[in-house]
């Protein structure tokens, strides 16, 4: 095929090339979909393998809320110390922590309760090193040990996180 010679030529030529560039366009869509359902599931607790078949609108929903819940970050006058930022992420994952442990119930509660307290305990001097402010040497307390793991407990029916419009 040779390049177009005349106007009719040319608009021939991107009448052609549309539907083309169309699946194009929705093959990326698709696949930034589908990165983005790998992303959030995860950090939603929620389990892949059960999420197989999920709309896109659902997973853009889902992520919308999930950023939403994020804690804004706040952008002080003075930039934050390394420490302060340091403490800051560590409130922030312990936050998350506690979601993800409520949502997937891994843990007993009475352990994951104990867990959520030690940490903490753990936020309220911990600082970059894992240590305690006064105490330089010390290494970090062991986490406790693992529960045995439980059974994945099904999702209600009709979760109501979701709209479904059947």
């Amino acid at each position: 095929m040779g390049l177009p010679r005349r106007a009719g030529d040319a608009a021939e030529l991107r009448k052609s090339l549309k539907p083309l560039l169309e699946k194009r366009r929705r093959a990326r869509i698709n696949e930034s979909l589908r990165q983005l359902k790998g992303l959030i599931l995860p950090l939603l607790g929620k389990e892949s393998s059960r999420y197989s078949k999920l709309e896109k609108a659902d997973i853009l929903e889902m992520t919308v809320r999930f950023l939403q819940e994020l804690p804004a970050s706040p952008c002080p006058a003075a930039a934050p110390t390394s420490s302060d930022s340091y403490r800051e992420g560590y409130r922030a994952c312990l936050a998350r922590l506690a979601r993800v442990l409520q949502a997937c119930r891994i843990l007993e509660p009475a352990v994951s309760a104990h867990l959520l307290e030690h940490l903490r305990r753990r936020a309220s001097g911990a600082t970059p090193d894992g240590g305690l402010p006064g105490d330089p040497g010390s290494p970090p307390s062991p986490a406790p040990p693992p529960a045995p793991p439980t059974p994945p407990q099904p999702a209600p029916f009709g979760d109501p996180g979701f709209w479904r419009p059947w």
